[in-house]
C-alpha cells in the first residue's frame, strides 16, 4: 500500500467542503489512515512551500493558508500519490476538468482547496512534516 499526504486548504473548511472531498477519496477505495486539524504558521509553510518562498506571490500563499484550519490526511491505497493527484486536478482550476476537485469546487490559483503529494519521496517528507 503507497501512502500519501493530503491537506484540505482554509478555503474548503471555510466552505463547508470537507465532508465531500473526503466522500470522493473514500469513494476512489482509499484509505484515510489519520486524520487532523491544524493551524500552520508561517515557519512551517516556508518549509513546505520551500519551492515557492521567494516568490512574490508567497506572502499571499501565506496569508491565506494562515486565515483558518487546515485538514491534514495520511491517504493509502494502490497508487495514492498519482491516483490522489488525479482526483484533485491540476494546481490552476481553470485547466481542472469537471469531476475533478478543483473542476468541481476550486475559484482560482491560491484558493484551489487541496493539497497533495507530488512524489512517492515528497509524501514521506509531508507526513513526517505534519504528523511526525
Amino acid at each position: 500500500m503507497e501512502r500519501t499526504y493530503v491537506m484540505l486548504k482554509p478555503d474548503a473548511v471555510k466552505r463547508k467542503l470537507v465532508g465531500e472531498i473526503i466522500s470522493r477519496i473514500e469513494k476512489k477505495g482509499y484509505n484515510i489512515v489519520e486524520m487532523k486539524t491544524m493551524y500552520l504558521n508561517e515557519e512551517l509553510l516556508k518549509e513546505h512551500y520551500a519551492h515557492l518562498a521567494d516568490k512574490p506571490f508567497f506572502p499571499e500563499i501565506v496569508q491565506f493558508m494562515t486565515s483558518g484550519p487546515v485538514i491534514g490526511m495520511i491517504v493509502e491505497g494502490n497508487d495514492a500519490v498519482a491516483g490522489i493527484r488525479r482526483l484533485m486536478g491540476p494546481t490552476n482550476w481553470q485547466e481542472a476538468s469537471p469531476g475533478t476537485i478543483r473542476g468541481d469546487f476550486a475559484n482560482n490559483m491560491t484558493e484551489n482547496l487541496i493539497h497533495g503529494s507530488d512524489s512517492v519521496e515528497n509524501a514521506e517528507i509531508e507526513i513526517k512534516r505534519f504528523f511526525g
